[in-house]
């Protein structure tokens, strides 16, 4: 415990559910905090996604909670936009060099939407995997946090423009603002700087990237959001259609040594959840699951039995070999072998779902210390650590779900602490 009563101070990397919880456990055992997330809102995958387990809860179910801890908690300071850029020190003295971007919205930012029509300029929408557009300066989503306005520096025209500036009622845009450097002594940093979808597009055969009704399981969250590019629509993207029949690709990529050897796990349960949503918008769907195995670990096998049972959900064991485009009207056609009957399989859908699996994201972080992290042979962090006070968690560790990053987050936050009071 330092001389102020304090527990020590921490810092989280990462603004994903596993960042937020471990920072908020941490806090209220008495910890400072300084959270730090480059993207310009926190919620991380969570905040993209449509609905999640194991209550099928909408992303707001859990975050709005924690956003209050966060917002009513002293001992936690958020930094979005920013990125660590050098660690160094050693256990139990830490020292961070952070590097805070530009939002070009101050605090006086109220949220009215005045500056987006006065804004001339469109982006791709990250948050909605690219699929639809955004104004230069844009909210992120709905309920972001912070509810604060940013602009894309690299998309805004600055002062040449300057029609947002003249529209905000309230002086809250900064086109000259700079970026600032933060530097910070921790006693432990928890490692929370989760995952991101394989790139499909290096999968020979599958089509994704060329063929535009080809998505990932990613795309499909944000199509089935009522604050997607589509108001929660599932449609193909080619031409806006609507979906009679669809084709769920397991693995896409995972448990093959030419591109992902790991299993996911959570991939399995993803896609199943996604045959919930098709479903619920078109009763009269077909729908094809083409899988090596299903994984449905504990109580979710009462889930994947609910949608065997479903007569409008054929299940196809086989990996897919190839996936071709019909030029005239947009549909694929899905090639496998069913590995139960030796049979080839050439099925023909308006649209297919690629499960692609999870890798973690990458930083770039300078690290000047005795021992580099180590990882393991998919890139992932290792639970135990070289140095002391250096601890992962949640998907940074491995591909996992929801509540289990949750989990794995207040465990590392007690891992931290224990480094900040030895």
């Amino acid at each position: 415990m330092n001389g102020n009563g304090s527990q020590g101070k921490i810092l989280v990397i990462g603004g994903g559910i596993s960042g937020i919880t471990a920072a908020i456990e941490a806090s209220e055992a008495g910890c400072e905090v300084l959270l730090v997330e480059k993207n310009p809102h926190l919620g991380g995958r969570v905040a993209g996604s449509n609905q999640y387990f194991p209550k099928l809860c909408p992303p707001t179910c859990g975050l709005e909670i924690n956003f209050r801890r966060l917002r009513t908690s002293p001992n936690i300071q958020c930094l979005t936009l920013a990125e660590v850029e050098k660690i160094s020190g050693g256990p139990g003295s830490y020292q961070a060099t952070i590097r805070r971007n530009p939002r070009f919205v101050n605090n006086k930012c109220t949220g009215c939407g005045k500056c987006v029509e006065a804004c001339p300029v469109e982006r791709p929408n990250l948050f909605n995997q690219g699929m639809d557009s955004t104004k230069a300066i844009y909210l992120p989503y709905e309920m972001a946090y912070p509810l604060q306005y940013a602009i894309d520096g690299d998309a805004c025209q600055g002062s040449e423009c300057g029609k947002c500036v003249e529209a905000c009622p309230y002086d809250a845009i900064d086109l000259a603002m700079e970026p600032e450097m933060v530097e910070v002594e921790v006693q432990a940093v928890v490692w929370a700087t989760g995952w991101t979808p394989y790139d499909a597009k290096g999968i020979d055969g599958l089509g994704f990237g060329t063929y535009p009704n080809v998505i990932n399981n990613t795309m499909m969250e944000r199509l089935a959001s009522v604050n997607g590019p589509t108001a929660g629509k599932i449609q193909r993207p080619s031409d806006g259609g609507e979906i009679q029949t669809i084709a769920f690709v397991q693995c896409a990529g995972s448990r093959d040594e030419n591109y992902l050897k790991h299993c996911s796990g959570v991939c399995c349960m993803g896609s199943l959840k996604q045959t919930r949503y098709v479903r619920e918008q078109y009763p009269d769907a077909q729908i094809y699951v083409f899988y090596i195995d299903i994984r449905s670990p504990g109580r979710l096998e009462d889930f994947y039995a609910a949608v065997q049972e479903d007569e409008k959900v054929e299940f196809i064991k086989g990996k897919v070999a190839k996936i071709t485009e019909d030029e005239g009207s947009g549909n694929l056609t899905v090639e496998a072998e069913d590995t139960l009957s030796g049979e080839r399989v050439s099925q023909t859908v308006d649209m297919v779902v690629l499960a692609t699996g999870i890798v973690p994201a990458e930083t770039n972080v300078t690290l000047e210390l005795d021992a580099a992290l180590e990882r393991d042979e998919h890139g992932f962090l290792v639970s135990d650590q070289p140095l002391a006070g250096m601890v992962a968690a949640g998907c940074a560790k491995r591909p996992v779900d929801v509540a289990t990053s949750v989990r794995d987050a207040a465990g590392a936050a007690l891992k931290a602490l224990q480094s900040c009071t030895e």
